[in-house]
Formats: C-alpha cells, sequence, structure tokens
C-alpha cells in the first residue's frame, strides 16, 4: 500500500513537472509568434510609409482664346481697275493697271464665344506706284493720241470681321469701308506732249468686302492671308482749252473704278481669354 501511494505520488509530481514544462513551452512559443506578428506589421507599415506617393496629374492648361486687342504688320499685292470716258468725242479708257507692291500696317480687337468671332479691323497700306494705273493710249480729235494716268498713293479700311474658329485656326469675312489717296490723274496729248493734272491730291472712299484665314501658332502670335475687294465712287475734272486745245471743255468722269488686293501679315494679340470659350 505504502508503495502503490509512494508511486502515485511520484507520478502526480512528475506529471504537474511535465505540465508545468508543456505550459511555459507554448507560452514561449505564443511570445515569439506574437513577436513576430509584430515586427512584420511594423515592418510592413514602414514599408508603405517609404513609399513614394504619386503625383496628381498636372492641370490641363487653358483653352487658347481669340479675345482680345491686336497689333501687326502686312504686305502684298494690289491691283486697280480705272476706267474714264469723255463727254465730247467718246474717248473711253479702261485699264485694269499693274500690279503694284503694298505694305502697312493693322490694328483690331476680337471676341470669342464659343466657336465663332466678332470684331473690328483698321489697316493702312502705302502702294508703290509710278504712273500705271491707266496707261493704255486712245486716239482722239485730230488724230492725237492721248493716254490717262495717276498714282494710287495710299489704301486706309474699317471693317467688321465674322469669324468661326478651330481651335487656333480662324476663318473670317469682314464688311466695311474703304479710302484710296490719289495724287492726281493726268491726261496727256502725245503728239503734242501737252498734259493736264486733274483733281490733285484727292482721296476717294467706298465699299469693302473680304475674307481671309488667320492662325495662332502661340497664343500670341498669327498670321494670316486676306483677300479684299475695294469698290471705290467716280470722279471727274474738266479740261482747259488752253493746255490741250484739242480737248478744249472736255469732262472725263471716272466710271467702273475698283482695287483688289492680297497680302500676308501677321499680329501680336494681347490675348485676354474670355468667357463662353470652349475646348475643341
Amino acid at each position: 500500500m505504502v508503495n502503490v501511494c509512494l508511486g502515485a505520488t511520484r507520478l502526480g509530481g512528475l506529471g504537474g513537472a511535465l505540465g508545468s514544462a508543456h505550459s511555459g513551452k507554448w507560452d514561449t512559443m505564443n511570445k515569439v509568434l506574437l513577436a513576430g506578428i509584430a515586427l512584420a506589421l511594423g515592418t510592413g507599415v514602414a514599408s508603405a510609409a517609404d513609399m513614394p506617393v504619386k503625383a496628381p496629374p498636372a492641370p490641363l492648361p487653358p483653352p487658347f482664346s481669340w479675345t482680345g486687342c491686336y497689333i501687326g504688320g502686312n504686305v502684298g499685292g494690289a491691283w486697280g481697275h480705272h476706267d474714264w470716258d469723255d463727254t465730247l468725242f467718246g474717248l473711253h479708257w479702261s485699264n485694269g493697271g499693274n500690279g503694284r507692291f503694298i505694305g502697312g500696317g493693322q490694328v483690331g480687337c476680337n471676341y470669342q464665344f464659343n466657336q465663332f468671332v466678332i470684331g473690328a479691323e483698321g489697316d493702312f497700306d502705302w502702294a508703290a506706284n509710278n504712273n500705271d494705273n491707266n496707261n493704255n493710249t486712245i486716239i482722239g480729235p485730230l488724230g492725237h493720241s492721248f493716254a490717262v494716268t495717276g498714282n494710287d498713293r495710299w489704301i486706309a479700311t474699317a471693317a467688321a470681321r465674322f469669324g468661326w474658329t478651330w481651335d487656333r485656326a480662324l476663318l473670317y469675312v469682314k464688311g466695311g469701308g474703304g479710302w484710296v489717296h490719289n495724287n492726281g490723274f493726268t491726261i496727256t496729248d502725245l503728239t503734242t506732249g501737252a498734259s493736264f493734272s486733274g483733281n490733285t491730291d484727292n482721296t476717294r472712299s467706298g465699299w469693302l468686302v473680304g475674307a481671309g484665314i488667320e492662325y495662332a501658332f502661340t497664343n500670341n502670335w498669327t498670321v494670316k492671308v486676306e483677300y479684299d475687294y475695294l469698290g471705290l465712287n467716280s470722279r471727274s475734272f474738266t479740261v482747259p482749252g488752253v493746255v490741250i486745245p484739242a480737248l478744249a471743255g472736255d469732262t472725263f468722269n471716272s466710271g467702273h473704278t475698283n482695287v483688289q488686293m492680297v497680302k500676308v501679315g501677321f499680329n501680336y494679340l494681347f490675348n485676354w481669354g474670355g468667357p463662353g470659350v470652349a475646348r475643341y
């Protein structure tokens, strides 16, 4: 009996020791596991914090607008058509005139809403001219030969512009008025060499229509090509007999008179932007 009790007691002590050892082992394993998890989580959070943050996309640039005023220059060519008739002998001079170089500048303002542009423009051009408006010869009274010549020295216009734009390209038409300064038409009797200049230093006015295309190659600089037609009013002068006896008292009248121009120009646009501007 004593042996049995001692054996049981020893077994119980051994079991308790084993249980305590087993429990300690699990506690140690749990602590190691928890420490590993904490380390892993800490490392992951640190790595996430160290990752670069992607920058937000840059904002789109504002859409181009034609709204604003501008100033620029132009060069090109002009062709004048001048008809002259006399009242005594039925003489008629009709000559388209030779083309001549023109050059000058322009100023204006635009306002864009949606795809439409309205504006106003004025321009001024000098004309390189040397008595070549009408240079054909007509046989008149007494069998004498007569010629009419003249000089258009400058051309000025003022017009409204109406356009349709596709982003940086602008198609437009224009309409308004114009003025041509002429330093006098001269009638010359080529047989005798006598000549008379009538209405010297004269400026004629008329109506203007035109069309063109303009393109903005930067936000402020544009280039354009334009065609204009300027219809002018008539004028007349009477030849004194003491100057050209063959045409004494004869009155000369201008009939169909116009100037056509083709110009290439550039503008500096003081771009203001504006409401209602869409990006296409």
